[in-house]
């Protein structure tokens, strides 16, 4: 069977997560991360705590495949029998400014609409009431049907404060003395009946996945707190009260910020955010992970020959890289960081077909490279040895700068979580001169 380019195209798209039509592509990592996460995620709804809600957090690097990962979790939750309502939140809100009522909304409106999809329409007298006078204080033409579904009117409240700030505050200023009611309302006159419909339908409960969270602007308030940490954590307990299982995605600054106890008892429950590190490509000691190159490997080649073996596939190598060598080289720069695997690889097809040479990827390489480096400064190159030395990030400082940033990767192990260097910054002339001084 051959190399089909046009589905090998659109498998490699690093900006697409695998959703259920794409599960031929899916690659388990979970022995090489260190603990199977979504597993873990999974038996705290389904078997632990069935019919009560339940709170988790899950955060990693953008990029780093959380959102394959939670979509792997909705399957595995719709076959045990729940009713599963997964979306993208930085779809509806500005991930530059987000406040609580917009995330409540924002949940009670996907959450409605895929109720709606199953034919289970409830509507919430409060939000009726809500909208007719929302839209009156905004005085903004907004064309309502007070009778009409609960996701339509959400819908239309948040486009129209989408494309304008002014009345974004506005809505706010509004809605924060509400936020209670609004709380309220959903958990009463949403979940609760919904959760009830949904049983006497034979399904086990309701669970919201919400993704893409962990976007959040990192900017600091007036208040001297970051957005973050204002709205996971300040106000972390009323996120929490929503009366249905709930995953929420979390900016992985976080879990290095100085309140991270309060997050994981305010918002997580009393536990702490899972965390998905990367695909290793070489142990602590630096030697090669065999095992994490092995995975990333297949999962090149898987989109190339989904329906091969996994023996099959490599060797039908020489169809897709010139060499082996080429492969590894890929997997290898790439840290274990899938998205940026995808991108230098789709980089690669945009500049030739299959085979790709060395010469090419090395190309995708070094253009990547520069673009990493560009905005490293002096003082944050010292922070960069700093993590090469003691293998550790010490605080929120470090983490902004370098975590953020993609110049520094998390991975886990037997004894425990663990930084290094992204691969490609190990190139650069400035880190060469450095490792040749300390020898």
């Amino acid at each position: 069977m051959g190399l089909d380019l046009s589905r090998f195209y659109k498998a490699c798209n690093p900006s697409k997560p695998l959703d259920r039509e794409d599960k031929q592509y899916y690659i388990d990592f979970a022995k090489v991360r260190g603990s199977k996460i979504i597993e873990s995620l999974r038996r705290t709804i389904a078997l632990m705590s069935p019919d009560e809600p339940t709170c988790q957090l899950f955060t990693g690097h953008i990029g780093c495949g959380k959102s394959t990962e939670l979509l792997r979790l909705k399957a595995e939750l719709e076959a045990d029998g729940f009713h599963v309502v997964y979306f993208e939140s930085s779809q509806d809100l500005d991930m530059a400014d987000v406040d609580i009522t917009d995330v409540l909304l924002s949940i009670a409106g996907k959450v409605s609409e895929s109720l709606e999809g199953i034919n289970i329409k409830i509507k919430p007298g409060y939000f009726a009431n809500l909208f007719t006078e929302v839209v009156d204080f905004l005085q903004t033409p907004i064309e309502l049907n007070v009778e009409g579904e609960l996701s339509v009117g959400i819908g239309k409240i948040t486009a129209k404060t989408k494309e304008s700030p002014t009345l974004r505050r506005r809505l706010r200023e509004y809605l924060e003395p509400r936020t209670s009611g609004i709380l309220e309302s959903i958990n009463q006159e949403l979940l609760e009946r919904a959760i009830a419909q949904l049983k006497r339908r034979g399904k086990a409960g309701l669970v919201a996945i919400v993704d893409n969270l962990d976007r959040v602007d990192n900017r600091t308030l007036p208040s001297d707190r970051t957005l973050p940490e204002y709205l996971f954590i300040d106000r972390g307990d009323q996120l929490q009260k929503l009366k249905c299982h709930i995953v929420y995605t979390i900016p992985l600054g976080l879990t290095f910020c100085n309140d991270v106890e309060i997050l994981k008892n305010r918002l997580g429950g009393g536990l702490p955010p899972k965390i998905l590190p990367m695909v290793p490509v070489r142990q602590r000691n630096g030697a090669e992970s065999k095992e994490g190159m092995a995975l990333l490997r297949q999962m090149v080649m898987v989109r190339a020959f989904p329906n091969c073996t996994s023996e099959r596939q490599l060797e039908l190598i020489h169809e897709v890289f010139d060499t082996p060598e080429t492969l590894n080289r890929l997997c290898s720069i790439s840290g274990g960081h899938l998205r940026n695997l995808l991108g230098i690889l789709y980089n690669c097809l945009r500049q030739e077909d299959p085979p790709i040479s060395g010469e090419v990827l090395e190309n995708a390489i070094r253009e990547s490279r520069d673009y990493l480096t560009s905005s490293l400064d002096n003082d944050e190159w010292e922070l960069l040895f700093q993590v090469v030395e003691d293998q550790a990030i010490k605080g929120d400082l470090e983490y902004t700068t370098l975590l953020r940033g993609m110049f520094v990767y998390e991975y886990r192990d037997r004894l425990g979580n663990w930084f290094a260097i992204n691969p490609a910054l190990e190139e650069t002339q400035k880190f060469q001169s450095w490792l040749r001084l300390k020898v």
